[in-house]
């Protein structure tokens, strides 16, 4: 390879792929001798690609991490699957700004030939709505507030913060998103229990920098943990419903973060379940299309109320 320029940009996009590359390898790649590759790595290096260097019979070449974020090269897939994902990352809360950024700064360096298959997809793919299934806002989410605690598990550090204007300290293990909202899976250090809490509830407090020995979740399952105990902890407002029909019945028709079933007897069992407010409680009890009775809370029943008199209304006026 002539050009001394393509040269380096074919070298870097070789580089960014992830495994290390030998001398040789590159060098056959590119039709150019080792000193060649030798050079052009020093030469990247003083642009502040920090290309890292081993020895041996399985060393070789690599692009490692730096002090700072150097240009990136994408190959056209790579290109048009960026542009496509920052488009559907719109939608997540505490991220539009970044996003809306990172996509401005891709699609202004698009080549030419990719610019028509990009412009086909903003022309022809919408996004529906996020929030359909609740008539309460979507939670906003600090972005530095995700960093901060998948820092903190990465580092295996103790995570303090106030939740419920409660202080807690926990240890964390995995963050979740589910239906537009974040969620942490923590044990508390004291008692050893486990729960989840919800991202957009939590005030986090000054770094612990105290690290904790992990001892990780019995089975290994945090999203099926997780999606057990959002039914019961992860909601705005909770109900406890007596289901008249067997607990297996009522689990065939339910997600498992919809809610808890508690069996009762052979035809009886207790639902508890929940949602950002009980207006989409009162809504979703009905798709059960199962006889139920409340038994908590109180304030539900009128809403109850307030959507039978509509439903009859309906059918009184279909019928007449």
């Amino acid at each position: 390879m002539a050009d001394p320029t393509a040269r380096l940009l074919r070298l870097l996009a070789l580089l960014q792929t992830g495994s290390a590359r030998s001398g040789r390898e590159l060098a056959d790649r590119l039709g150019v001798s080792g000193r060649t590759i030798r050079n052009d790595i020093d030469r990247l290096r003083e642009l502040g690609y920090p290309v890292d260097a081993t020895r041996g019979a399985i060393g070789g070449y690599r692009l490692g991490a730096g002090g700072t974020l150097p240009p990136l090269l994408l190959d056209d897939d790579e290109a048009v699957a960026v542009t496509v994902g920052l488009r559907a990352a719109g939608g997540v809360a505490g991220v539009e700004e970044a996003g809306a950024r990172a996509l401005a700064k891709l699609e202004q360096v698009l080549p030419s030939r990719l610019r028509p298959m990009v412009d086909a997809l903003r022309a022809s793919v919408d996004r529906a709505p996020e929030n359909n299934d609740t008539d309460a806002p979507d939670p906003e989410v600090d972005a530095a507030a995700l960093q901060a605690i998948a820092s903190a598990i990465r580092n295996e550090e103790w995570l303090r913060f106030d939740y419920s204007d409660a202080p807690v300290l926990v240890e964390p293990y995995r963050l979740l998103t589910w239906h537009r909202r974040w969620y942490l899976v923590a044990r508390d250090p004291q008692s050893g229990d486990w729960d989840t809490y919800r991202v957009d509830w939590m005030t986090l407090r000054m770094p612990t920098r105290r690290r904790f020995d992990p001892r990780p979740l019995q089975g290994g399952d945090y999203t099926g943990f997780a999606m057990r105990t959002i039914a019961v902890s992860g909601w705005i407002v909770h109900a406890r419903l007596r289901i008249d029909a067997p607990a297996e019945a009522v689990l065939d028709r339910i997600h498992a973060a919809v809610g808890v079933v508690e069996p009762v007897d052979e035809d009886h069992c207790i639902l508890v379940t929940g949602a950002d407010s009980l207006d989409t409680v009162a809504a979703y009890i009905g798709m059960l299309m199962m006889d139920f009775t409340v038994e908590s809370p109180a304030e539900l029943i009128p809403r109850l109320r307030l959507l039978s008199e509509r439903y009859s209304r309906a059918v009184a006026g279909s019928s007449a």
